[in-house]
């Protein structure tokens, strides 16, 4: 049995299509079953802004790898991986069907392969060294970088902070930070885009057309305000909320009030997801300008069917 992946960009209607997709295979005798790949949606206690399924969407398909981490821990794509292959191993071991949805590339492509992730760091070092951009500023940071490991410097931006401190971690650990915004993929880009997969897979890659996919984004954000985004980050904010789980999109802009500078932090997102997916090795793309969740559901089901899924 084959694994169905769906990616694509934020606004893009993956869920709906996800649910679809479920209720399609559960008629024809099926138990799907949806892993989460989302870098975000990890948190329990930011729904609303990472977009995890609803209440009502959950009612019909299980969903897992959502909302089981508290809001103060640090989360990294190698503890997500292990997670994420253990549950479509059991999965698929027991004749389910796993469906793993998601937009975050890195989390895709771990979730679906093994990529040399690099071991966490010694215990101490992150606490030391969030401590010390706490305390000095990310540029600062940047340039002991910049002295330490020029080359790496050079790949990451000034003012990203995990990634700083993810870099320093490892030149303490004696590693040599390489690839920036894989974790450590060791084996460099080549990793991220080939073909192999753990287990057969049908991979998805949702689009749309730009300026629907641009007002789609606009329309989530104005519905996650309506929701109550807003209260939901100022609670996690107060709740202690990691570097990790502040990386959540709109968090910043949402703790000063500003839904513009979010709306337009989700179309450059939703950019980059768009690049992300053109990369994939061996993506199918499905238009869904216009279309209904369940038509799209529908095709994916005759590309399976097609391939002997």
């Amino acid at each position: 049995m084959k694994i169905v992946a769906l990616f694509g960009p934020t606004g893009v209607g993956k869920t709906a299509v996800a649910v679809a997709l479920a209720h399609v295979l559960a008629q024809r005798g099926e138990d799907p079953v949806v892993v989460s790949c989302d870098a975000l949606q990890v948190y329990a206690g930011l729904e609303t802004l990472t977009g995890v399924a609803t209440a009502a969407e959950r009612s019909g398909v299980e969903h897992r790898l959502i909302s089981f981490l508290p809001l103060d821990a640090t989360f990294s794509v190698g503890q997500y991986a292990q997670l994420a292959h253990a549950e479509i191993d059991g999965l698929l071991d027991a004749g389910r069907r796993p469906l793993v949805v998601g937009g975050t590339g890195l989390y895709l492509r771990a979730a679906l392969t093994e990529l040399s992730l690099r071991p966490p760091a010694p215990e101490g070092l992150r606490e030391h060294w969030m401590a010390e951009v706490e305390r000095h500023g990310a540029p600062a940071l940047h340039a002991l970088l910049a002295a330490r490991a020029p080359s790496a410097a050079q790949r990451i931006d000034r003012n990203d902070r995990q990634r700083l401190v993810r870099a320093l971690e490892l030149l303490d650990a004696g590693e040599l930070p390489d690839v920036p915004g894989a974790e450590g993929d060791s084996d460099g880009r080549s990793e991220l885009w080939s073909e192999d997969v753990r287990r057969p897979t049908l991979l998805v890659g949702l689009t749309m057309e730009r300026q629907a996919l641009y007002a789609a984004t606009d329309a989530r954000v104005d519905a996650m305000v309506a929701a109550g985004v807003r209260e939901e980050v100022q609670r996690a904010n107060a709740a202690g909320a990691s570097e990790t789980a502040r990386k959540a999109l709109g968090f910043e802009d949402l703790l000063t009030d500003d839904v513009e500078a979010m709306k337009r932090h989700t179309r450059n997102f939703a950019k980059r997801q768009l690049t992300w997916m053109r990369k994939l090795a061996g993506v199918q793309m499905i238009d869904v300008t216009a279309r209904e969740p369940a038509a799209v559901a529908a095709e994916i089901v005759e590309r399976l069917d097609c391939g002997a899924g």
